[in-house]
């Protein structure tokens, strides 16, 4: 299995986070899918690597993975599901130079670490509405859908949740350092 490093982006990183969005951006199109068919969300990339959410994964110092994780439950979303027991999953992104090799189904193993390791029953993801592959991928991964939430503003809406641990198909990486220790 490939060794890969992980830790928070930092403020440096926005052009690499961003490049990674648009590359699994231009793959899906290429795809006939129209999920992130639009400018990347540059604001809310660079407010995610301030609050340390945003972290990327790298491979003989490239980066080829960015995964976001916070705690803030979307309201249209997660209200009646007791929103402060998960983590949420957002903005999942592998480069295809390392697609293959099942680095997807180890940031979210290694975002169930760390959702249990902050006290978190479980581990939450959106998904685009219309990408019956991804939701198939999520399935595939241990995630139960709970449900399609259909508002006209938004194409997510696609609910997916799984336990807070591991599935253990892959030995996840070693969780983020607190905050104060990446000083």
């Amino acid at each position: 299995m490939t060794a890969f490093d992980m830790r928070a982006a930092l403020p440096g990183d926005l052009e690499q986070v961003e490049g990674l969005w648009l590359e699994a951006s231009r793959w899906l199109a290429g795809r006939g899918l129209d999920q992130w068919q639009y400018p990347p969300r540059r604001w809310r990339m660079k407010e995610a690597i301030e609050a340390s959410e945003c972290y990327l994964a790298f491979r003989d110092g490239r980066a080829v993975a960015t995964i976001t994780i916070h705690e803030r439950a979307d309201p249209e979303w997660w209200s009646e599901d007791d929103p402060a027991s998960a983590l949420y999953v957002h903005d999942l992104a592998v480069s295809r130079g390392v697609a293959g090799q099942a680095l997807g189904a180890r940031l979210l193993d290694w975002a169930g670490v760390l959702a249990d390791q902050r006290g978190k029953r479980w581990l939450r993801l959106e998904a685009w509405k219309t990408n019956r592959l991804l939701h198939h991928y999520y399935l595939d991964q241990g995630f139960e859908l709970l449900r399609i939430v259909d508002l006209p503003h938004r194409n997510s809406g696609a609910l997916f949740q799984r336990a807070a641990v591991p599935r253990g198909a892959f030995a996840p990486v070693k969780p983020p350092e607190a905050k104060e220790s990446r000083q």
